[in-house]
């Protein structure tokens, strides 16, 4: 059987989506790289640098939700790509003329975050004008096997960029990457009509919590919420601690914790090519519910690393089996999460959901950073890997199988 086809038109998405993934595979731990290598700060400072770019990002976004909502999708993912393109563009810019600084490097990061939880809201609400909603988990999956396909190629080849052309390379890569998407988005075409207020009132203070008002309200939207928050944080929270206990503590070597975490990425190629033949076969429901318990069990294994090579294969272990989870429950919750939305709240619903979940990491990167220092990264990791394993009860129990009707 051929791959499924979505159109001319989800197909130009799809490259944009690519393309910017790659571009962000390449850039990871660029900001990091730079504050260490060329500015010469210490840990504390670039633990400030990855926090607070994504709290500042997530706080300036706060007001872009309603906006995008009430927008054209595309001009918003065009404009959101091309802000991108500059802000980083800045920067290559700026070490050439020696004029880097690292408030520069904050306010950047501030930029991109923000412009991407409003990207984010404006994709996923023209993906599901673009695709009908039978197709949707198939484009969702297609878009996490990209993620995860990024994930395992781009830091690696961007490790080796930045040792062969210096340290902006990837920076470079990365801006030209949006400014890419952003072609790939408007070669997309076609006519989009402008969304109307239903109850053509002014905007108000009040219309800033639309999207959180309407995930709490849903039983279903606000379990899936919270888990989603407190998984997603807990595991972005333990990768510093990974970090200082593999190359600080226990020897590791940079291509072995480099190793250690792009092979296990096979398992999200894997796992976002089994999500719709399991939901055709087990139901959404059931696939949620048993994705969602099995990712919640696997963090704890980090607990048991030690040196040498059964450490390393410790954690390719413990990796491949979250990994698989999680890119197998990804595309079956995200595409739950629009089907079950109003089409006229999407936007504000999914601008509400990255804003939390970035300021959610933010907060826990920087709470288990202190947990750590007062006790020991391993006990801090003993401490996520438990409080994850709570996590399941969050998930919705019940099958919930009817959909709201789309408003004009």
């Amino acid at each position: 059987m051929g791959r499924r086809s979505l159109g001319r038109k989800f197909g130009w998405l799809w490259a944009a989506y690519a393309v910017s993934s790659y571009g962000s595979g390449l850039g990871f731990g660029a900001f990091s790289v730079l504050a260490i290598m060329v500015l010469h700060v210490g840990p504390a400072a670039v633990s400030v640098l990855s926090a607070a770019g994504l709290a500042a990002g997530a706080v300036l976004a706060v007001p872009l939700g309603p906006w995008v909502e009430f927008r054209r999708k595309r001009p918003v993912m065009i404009a959101m790509d091309l802000i991108r393109f500059a802000a980083l563009l800045s920067i290559p810019l700026a070490f050439a003329f020696g004029w880097l600084s690292f408030v520069q490097l904050l306010v950047v990061s501030v930029l991109v975050a923000a412009a991407k939880i409003a990207f984010t809201s404006a994709s996923g609400a023209y993906l599901k004008t673009l695709v009908p909603q039978e197709d949707l988990l198939v484009a969702n999956a297609r878009f996490e096997s990209t993620t995860w396909s990024s994930v395992a190629l781009g830091p690696p080849l961007g490790g080796a960029a930045i040792g062969l052309f210096g340290p902006v390379t990837t920076v470079l890569a990365d801006a030209c990457s949006y400014l890419l998407s952003a072609l790939g988005i408007r070669a997309i075409g076609g006519t989009e009509l402008r969304p109307e207020r239903v109850d053509k009132a002014r905007p108000r203070a009040s219309d800033l919590l639309d999207g959180w008002r309407y995930i709490l309200e849903n039983p279903v939207l606000r379990k899936l919420f919270l888990n989603t928050m407190l998984v997603n944080g807990l595991i972005m929270a333990t990768e510093p601690l990974l970090a200082v206990l593999m190359l600080g503590q226990l020897g590791f070597e940079p291509w072995q914790y480099g190793l250690a975490f792009a092979v296990p990425c096979a398992g999200g190629l894997i796992g976002s090519r089994l999500a719709r033949k399991l939901v055709t076969r087990f139901g959404q429901h059931r696939v949620l519910l048993v994705a969602g318990t099995l990712r919640a069990c696997w963090l704890i294994g980090l607990v048991f690393i030690r040196p040498g090579l059964p450490g390393l294969v410790i954690v390719m272990v413990v990796e491949l089996g979250l990994i698989l989870c999680i890119s197998l429950f990804n595309p079956v919750m995200t595409t739950y999460r629009l089907a079950s939305t109003e089409t006229g709240r999407v936007a504000r619903m999914l601008s509400a959901w990255s804003i939390s979940s970035s300021a959610t990491i933010a907060a826990l990167t920087a709470l288990w950073g202190l947990l750590a220092t007062a006790t020991s990264p391993r006990i801090a990791l003993a401490a996520a890997g438990v409080l994850c394993l709570i996590t399941p009860v969050l998930l919705p129990r019940r099958d919930h199988t009817k959909q709201p009707q789309p408003v004009s």
